[in-house]
């Protein structure tokens, strides 16, 4: 080893924060587009969830969505999202925390999300189409936090709840009633429902980890 050689320290990360990084990945997937064939049938062909290790909820949402997955077409899937979340002039459902949080788009909390994406050494990837305020952005960006092994897991885990109490949490609930409240939503019912019921168990976790803090 020499003087200009650096010991790089990584802390490991547990099973189910790999779980929980898995499930965030899924999400910034099927909202940043339509999920293809390949991952409809992954997804109707993946087991079950334990309820005494997820919750209640949150078993019952995921077989919600593996039989819609099982259910749908990808050419269906398709002309729902773009309906759904591109639709011709102002969307039927918005996916950008900036319309949450501000009432409009690319407000003053895009300004302030970009500031704090660059504080934690992330930025937007050159080839995204969409803004970092994106849904699908932002719970890539709770992915990478879990997957972080340069930090120490109660850094980790810090870090998680600081950005999911301030962009998520305050956009997932309406969100998710938006999209379960239109009348043309099919298989993305299904998704809004495992959102929700996959935050509210981050959003329990996050609380319970302030309190004790």
């Amino acid at each position: 080893m020499t003087a200009a050689q650096r010991i790089v320290t990584t802390d490991p990360i547990d099973p189910q924060d790999s779980v929980r990084a898995d499930f965030y990945g899924l999400l910034g997937h099927l909202f940043y587009a339509a999920p293809d064939a390949g991952l409809l049938k992954a997804l109707a062909d993946s087991g079950g969830l334990d309820a005494e290790a997820s919750g209640a909820g949150l078993p019952v949402a995921w077989s919600v969505l593996r039989r819609a997955a099982g259910e749908a077409t990808a050419e269906a899937v398709r002309a729902e999202y773009d309906a759904t979340f591109i639709g011709v002039g102002k969307p039927e459902v918005m996916l950008y925390a900036s319309y949450y949080l501000a009432g409009f788009l690319n407000e003053k909390p895009l300004a302030e999300l970009r500031d704090d994406l660059a504080a934690l050494g992330l930025a937007r990837s050159g080839e995204a189409r969409e803004p970092e305020d994106h849904l699908s952005g932002l719970v890539d960006v709770m992915r990478q936090l879990i997957l972080d092994e340069r930090s120490a897991q109660a850094e980790r885990e810090a870090a998680q709840q600081r950005f999911f109490f301030r962009y998520i949490e305050p956009c997932y609930g309406r969100l998710c009633d938006a999209i379960e409240d239109s009348t043309e939503v099919v298989f993305y019912r299904s998704v809004a429902g495992f959102a929700r019921a996959f935050l509210d168990v981050e959003k329990e976790f996050f609380t319970i980890g302030q309190l004790s803090s």
